[in-house]
């Protein structure tokens, strides 16, 4: 550790910083025990998933989040936080843009945001993120319980049948309810992709590769 290290070199002074834990209105943190760990690298965690993480924050957490996370000013901050009811959705996409952005750059952001509205209104599939799967793979059926895993919209297979289970999973907007459906070329119905969804607000392009 950083202490050690100072001995071995001899440093006649060290200095520590600590900041507070990132909390969420209900007093959990941020990290891998919940909901999946919010990781800055692209490898880890796609821009856009990125931003779906913040736009789905809990309306309590708008306003402490944009002062933490964004360099917006106080003024418009007071403004957004104000925001009632659905109109607090707006402030939400704010927050969820602005931190995509200091993240992964603004080209990033306006992706990951236009591909959000996108899938919500039902009007460009073709925006979303890729999953790549073979031809080969889909000849052999692959489980839809080990799709919603794979893509990463759900954190385990467990996960991925309690939201088949639970009316939360659908295939091209049509929900599926049997945790034992398979994907094959008939889910494709001679297009190049399937959208595969997970609750209202996590969306996914699977590609026939």
């Amino acid at each position: 550790n950083g202490i050690e290290l100072g001995k071995k070199l001899n440093l006649p002074e060290l200095f520590g910083l600590t900041t507070p834990l990132l909390l969420n209105a209900q007093g959990k943190k941020m990290g891998k025990t919940e909901s999946g760990a919010v990781w800055l690298d692209s490898n880890m965690l796609k821009p856009y998933d990125y931003w779906q993480y913040f736009r789905n924050v809990d309306d309590q957490d708008v306003g402490h989040f944009l002062r933490l996370l964004t360099d917006l000013p106080i003024d418009e901050i007071k403004k957004l936080e104000s925001l009632k009811d659905q109109e607090i959705n707006e402030a939400k996409k704010v927050l969820a843009t602005e931190v995509t952005k200091i993240c992964h750059g603004e080209k990033e952001a306006e992706l990951a945001q236009s591909a959000a509205v996108s899938a919500f209104e039902n009007e460009d599939s073709s925006l979303l993120p890729d999953y790549v799967i073979t031809k080969e793979q889909i000849a052999n059926g692959i489980p839809l319980v080990d799709l919603l895993h794979n893509t990463g919209l759900e954190p385990s297979k467990g996960a991925a049948k309690r939201l088949i289970q639970g009316n939360g999973c659908k295939v091209n907007d049509n929900t599926i309810n049997d945790v034992n459906y398979i994907i094959n070329f008939e889910s494709f119905k001679g297009q190049p992709f399937i959208k595969l969804s997970a609750g209202k607000k996590r969306h996914i392009k699977v590609v026939m590769g």
